[in-house]
């Protein structure tokens, strides 16, 4: 960075539980005092890849602790970005993407968190939620889906399921990757006029933008109900994706170095060893 390097500080970004949430009051476009400085960001961002990908080593092997990352965001947020940029130097040995779709008839008929539940993390592993349970408080309360009082009620679910995932030893991280609609429109055009993303443009892409006041006001409301001390939300400034990347990169740093985990205890003996021809 400039002479004096420095240091993101997430826990900025952290709702607070208690409160109502208006998404018109947190930046999309902040860069935290790092504006004009984005071409020193790969160099940081390689710094902090490396020190993630230690400390994901340090959780495999120790195998005490795991952690679970959920990333929503409005379309164009980027949640594919996001995991591309932020783990592509840890072990995918340890590591684990689950991307949720529309549910199968299998899963429809079961309740709504039988499906997410078989892809929590089991001790010494990382799993990435590229949109999550939070769907269906979200997309069917948009979309009018199902009825209000079946929607609302799910709050307290999630709250508990949470809440157990927690006391069972998992660290939940929740990720809002904020973004403003003009930014939305910007990236939905970019995929229209550049032919290598295509791919990555839908129809649906446009009805829902025309949705972004109802859902703006869902997750408003999704992230109060939800937002506790054990599975914290964090609003994560996303219109510039390189600061985007440093900021989540930051917060599970200091989220895993909170553990204050050490490699297990080598095998009695192992000074002892003498490798053969």
């Amino acid at each position: 960075m400039a002479e004096t390097e420095q240091r993101i500080d997430p826990d900025q970004y952290r709702v607070h539980p208690g409160g109502p949430v208006f998404l018109k009051k947190w930046s999309t476009n902040t860069t935290d005092g790092f504006e004009g400085e984005k071409s020193q960001a790969p160099e940081l961002l390689a710094r902090l890849n490396a020190r993630l990908a230690d400390l994901q080593q340090m959780l495999y092997a120790q195998a005490q602790h795991k952690m679970l990352i959920v990333l929503q965001g409005m379309d164009t947020s980027g949640k594919d970005g996001t995991i591309k940029h932020v783990f592509h130097t840890v072990n995918p040995l340890g590591v684990k993407v689950a991307n949720f779709k529309r549910p199968n008839e299998v899963e429809l008929a079961h309740d709504y968190l039988w499906r997410i539940h078989e892809h929590t993390p089991r001790n010494g592993r990382m799993v990435i939620w590229n949109r999550s349970h939070y769907e269906d408080v979200l997309v069917v309360r948009v979309h009018d889906l199902v009825p209000e009082k079946v929607w609302r009620r799910r709050f307290e679910h999630i709250r508990g399921f949470e809440q157990m995932l927690a006391d069972e030893g998992t660290v939940v991280v929740k990720l809002f990757l904020h973004i403003s609609k003009d930014e939305q429109k910007r990236r939905l055009q970019e995929r229209l006029e550049n032919p290598a993303k295509h791919w990555k443009f839908e129809h649906g892409d446009v009805s829902e933008r025309a949705h972004w006041d109802a859902y703006t006001e869902a997750y408003e409301e999704a992230i109060a109900e939800t937002a506790t001390d054990k599975a914290p939300w964090y609003i994560i400034p996303s219109d510039r994706k390189w600061y985007r990347n440093l900021v989540v990169s930051q917060l599970l740093i200091d989220k895993l170095e909170a553990l204050d985990m050490d490699y297990p205890d080598p095998i009695d003996g192992i000074d002892k060893i003498k490798l053969t021809d």
